[in-house]
C-alpha cells in the first residue's frame, strides 16, 4: 500500500481513537444529569431542561463516539456466518458492503449539513418549554457523521490491504 494511504489510516484512526476516548466519558455526564433530574422532581421543582439535554448528550455520545466503535469492530453485526469467515474473506465482502454504508452516510451527511446551515441561519430552537438552539448538537451531529465516513474509507484502506494480503499495522 502507498505511504500516504497508511498514513491517512493513521492519522484518521489516531484522531478518533483520541475522540473516542474522550467522549465515552459523556456517559458519566448523561447519568448526572438524568440523577439531577430524578431529586430535582422528588425534592424540588422539576428542571424542565433534563431530559432533553440528556437526549443531546446520547446523541453526541452515540455518533461521536460512533467512528471508535466502528474503529474496534464492536458495532453490531449479523453474525451467522461471518464469524467463520477468514480474515480475507471478511475483508473482501467488507470491501465490498462499505459502499452501502458510505452511501447512506453521504445522505445523512448532505442533510445534516443542511439542517445544520437552517439552524444557524435561523436561530433554530426546539418546541420544547426549555427551547434551546439546536445549533451546537446538530454541529456535533454532522461532525460525528462527517468522521464516521473517514473511518470508513479508513476501514476499506485497511480491508483492501488485508484482501491484497498486505495488512497496514494497527496504531
Amino acid at each position: 500500500m502507498p505511504d500516504y494511504l497508511k498514513t491517512y489510516v493513521r492519522r484518521v484512526d489516531r484522531f478518533n481513537r483520541r475522540l473516542g476516548r474522550i467522549v465515552m466519558y459523556l456517559v458519566f455526564v448523561l447519568m448526572g444529569v438524568l440523577l439531577y433530574s430524578s431529586i430535582s422532581k422528588v425534592f424540588f421543582l422539576p428542571a424542565n431542561w433534563t431530559l432533553e439535554m440528556a437526549e443531546f448528550i446520547m446523541i453526541a455520545y452515540f455518533l461521536l463516539g460512533g467512528p471508535y466503535s466502528m474503529q474496534l469492530d464492536s458495532h453490531v453485526r449479523m453474525d451467522l456466518i461471518y464469524g467463520r469467515w477468514s480474515p480475507r474473506t471478511k475483508a473482501i465482502v467488507d470491501c465490498f458492503t462499505i459502499f452501502l454504508l458510505l452511501a447512506y452516510l453521504g445522505f445523512m451527511l448532505y442533510g445534516g449539513i443542511s439542517s445544520t446551515m437552517y439552524a444557524l441561519e435561523y436561530g433554530e430552537t426546539s418546541y420544547s418549554s426549555w427551547s434551546p438552539y439546536m445549533a451546537p448538537i446538530k454541529i456535533a451531529m454532522t461532525l460525528g457523521i462527517f468522521l464516521m465516513i473517514l473511518q470508513s474509507i479508513s476501514i476499506l484502506i485497511k480491508d483492501v490491504a488485508i484482501w491484497r494480503g498486505e495488512p497496514i499495522d494497527d496504531v
